[in-house]
């Protein structure tokens, strides 16, 4: 199978919906000609021309709202998000508007809007354009939250959740834009809500989703060659989880990690852990772990911004700790 780049699989996807749907468009901020900030949308204008590859002045508050609107219209639209962090400009289009409309006028109504937005740190770009914030929109009613960790999830994913008649808020890993993966060159999807294992192992089970997931199998190879059995269970889609997968997981293994690459207190972690332990406790043979950023807003300093994100090296420990102190 080839193997092409996350960022590549994301801009397939948008082709082939739009080239499928022509009610499929896109919108953002210097998606066009310039292709978006991480060129993820290069060459898609010149394909589909300007009417469907909008650029938009910088006001996210205006551009998602206009979304909501041509998504009640009939179309599908694609919002382009520049950095997560700035995804806070249009709180109120989504959580009062995009989100509610179905539920207030009786299911008379849809809402197919996708809200694309890469995330997380890794590039020293400081405290304002390295947030992962995806945390706040698993607490909102009628919002999907995916966050693909391989090339293949993104495409398909992508597609799942541009046919979704529900608002979906799409989380893409900046880190991951450059990495490689198999992707089949036929159509295919991937639903959203279906967590994934994508390591067996019998000690522990790490749970993460997007770039945490690639950490995590660094941290399983580690720890294998000190006889450590990890098995590694790739979230996919944080809103609905898919608490089957995540249960039967931790009653195999008996033990949890959980890795995000938000800042801890209220995290995704924290929920999936409050869900553990009242899905499957009696089966837990150790305390649920979490392994995320600091409390910190994230720094600028190549140094620091490491000291304060989550990474494999962190992971290996806590479950070295775990396991010395429950075993």
């Amino acid at each position: 199978m080839r193997e092409i780049f996350y960022s590549h699989a994301i801009r397939e996807a948008i082709a082939e919906e739009m080239e499928r749907d022509p009610s499929v468009f896109m919108l953002g901020e210097d998606i066009a000609e310039y292709g978006g900030a991480f060129k993820v949308t290069q060459g898609l204008s010149d394909r589909f021309g300007k009417e469907r590859i909008r650029n938009t002045p910088i006001s996210e508050n205006s551009f998602v709202g206009v979304a909501t609107g041509a998504a009640l219209l009939g179309f599908r639209p694609i919002v382009d998000i520049m950095f997560q962090d700035f995804i806070t400009l249009a709180m109120d289009q989504i959580t009062n508007h995009a989100t509610k409309i179905h539920y207030m006028y009786g299911g008379q109504m849809k809402v197919p809007l996708v809200i694309r937005t890469p995330a997380g740190g890794g590039r020293c770009y400081g405290p304002t354009h390295s947030q992962s914030l995806e945390a706040w929109f698993m607490h909102i009613p009628g919002l999907k939250v995916a966050a693909p960790a391989t090339a293949y999830d993104a495409k398909g994913m992508l597609k799942s959740a541009i046919r979704d008649d529900n608002p979906v808020v799409f989380v893409e890993s900046k880190l991951l834009y450059g990495q490689k993966g198999p992707v089949p060159e036929e159509e295919y999807l991937v639903p959203l809500g279906e967590a994934r294992v994508i390591r067996e192992g019998e000690d522990v089970t790490l749970i993460a989703y997007s770039r945490m997931t690639v950490e995590s199998e660094k941290a399983a190879r580690v720890l294998e060659q000190e006889g450590i059995s990890c098995e590694v269970l790739d979230l996919r889609t944080l809103a609905p989880l898919d608490m089957g997968k995540v249960s039967d997981s931790v009653v195999k293994t008996g033990r949890a990690v959980i890795v995000e690459e938000g800042c801890l207190t209220n995290g995704v972690g924290a929920e999936v852990s409050a869900r553990i332990t009242e899905s499957c406790f009696d089966y837990l043979n150790a305390p649920i772990r979490r392994v995320a950023a600091l409390d910190v807003p994230v720094p600028c300093a190549d140094s620091l911004e490491r000291a304060a994100l989550p990474d494999a090296g962190k992971i290996v420990t806590t479950v070295r700790r775990l396991l010395e102190q429950y075993s």
